[in-house]
């Protein structure tokens, strides 16, 4: 699984903040079968057997949910340790999931970007140079890499 929500910064940060850690959805992605998202849901997804249980839950996603700088692929952080029993489990690296959540721009993510900075979990030049690789209209991006140096200013 890719884990490509904001909960993915467990994979590089399993200490992160308590304020990064608010959602009770993981997005997920099949590593190798994407089109079985699907499945995701109805096994362990909202209001199943297990969400009930544990009180989180997965979302099945497609890869294009996340608009992601160019490379990504290459800097997924891998988490295989006891507590995944020997499976291998895929996140986004930091910088990567950051740039997604500005691309998305609501408000949730704008705070979940400022707490990384806040945090230091993250370094405005290297994802001012991620944001600029971003699959989008030219302008767009240019207002999203300005958005780095205010929510960066905002956050000291």
């Amino acid at each position: 699984m890719i884990v490509i929500g904001s909960q993915a910064i467990l994979g590089q940060f399993p200490d992160a903040p308590v304020e990064l850690l608010r959602s009770n959805e993981l997005d997920v992605v099949p590593k190798n079968k994407p089109e079985r998202s699907i499945v995701v849901d109805g096994a362990i997804g909202e209001l199943s057997a297990f969400h009930h249980t544990f009180g989180y839950y997965a979302h099945g996603v497609a890869v294009e949910t996340a608009v992601l700088p160019a490379g990504w692929r290459e800097r997924l952080i891998r988490v295989c340790n006891e507590n995944t029993k020997g499976a291998v489990g895929w996140c986004l690296e930091v910088h990567d999931l950051a740039a997604s959540k500005l691309a998305a721009g609501r408000e949730k993510d704008l705070d979940f970007v400022s707490g990384l900075l806040r945090h230091q979990l993250a370094t405005p030049e290297i994802l001012a140079e991620r944001m600029a690789t971003l699959p989008i209209d030219g302008k767009r991006r240019d207002g999203l890499v300005q958005s780095v140096w205010t929510l960066t200013a905002r956050a000291r």
